[in-house]
């Protein structure tokens, strides 16, 4: 009965959840590729090369945030996050332990499931690839 009750707002929940995981991981890379630059002017031994792995994670997020925060190619974009998430979790969080809460791994397995989501569900009613393609490409 209490579920049926929130049953209408499916859509708009849905929107708000694809837009806060495209902003959330659109940041994710902002963060990534702002420590690059800072390091490629700086020139700090300890921080990462400019097109090093970290960069191109970077890039990669801030194309997949926006793709997934805007609705555009939603699909194909969250392939390419959950990809990236399996990747990141196995090179860098796993040597320090299977256990994502004991490893830091806890960002990459919630971004990995939301992305999951993503994939099975598209964009959704709202998104920018309906507007202009009228349908979903992906």
């Amino acid at each position: 009965m209490l579920l049926q009750k929130f049953e209408k707002y499916h859509l708009w929940s849905y929107l708000i959840f694809r837009v806060f995981v495209g902003f959330l991981f659109l940041q994710h890379g902002l963060q990534k590729f702002a420590i690059v630059v800072k390091a490629g002017a700086a020139a700090a031994p300890s921080a990462p090369a400019l097109f090093s792995l970290m960069w191109f994670a970077g890039v990669i997020e801030i194309v997949v945030g926006i793709a997934v925060l805007i609705g555009l190619f939603t699909r194909g974009a969250a392939l390419v996050g959950a990809l990236q998430m399996i990747v990141a979790y196995v090179k860098v969080h796993a040597p320090q332990g299977i256990n994502p809460f004991l490893n830091g791994g806890e960002l990459a397995v919630m971004f990995f499931v939301a992305f999951l989501i993503l994939l099975a569900h598209g964009a959704g009613k709202w998104s920018l690839e309906r507007v202009i393609l009228k349908k979903e490409f992906f």
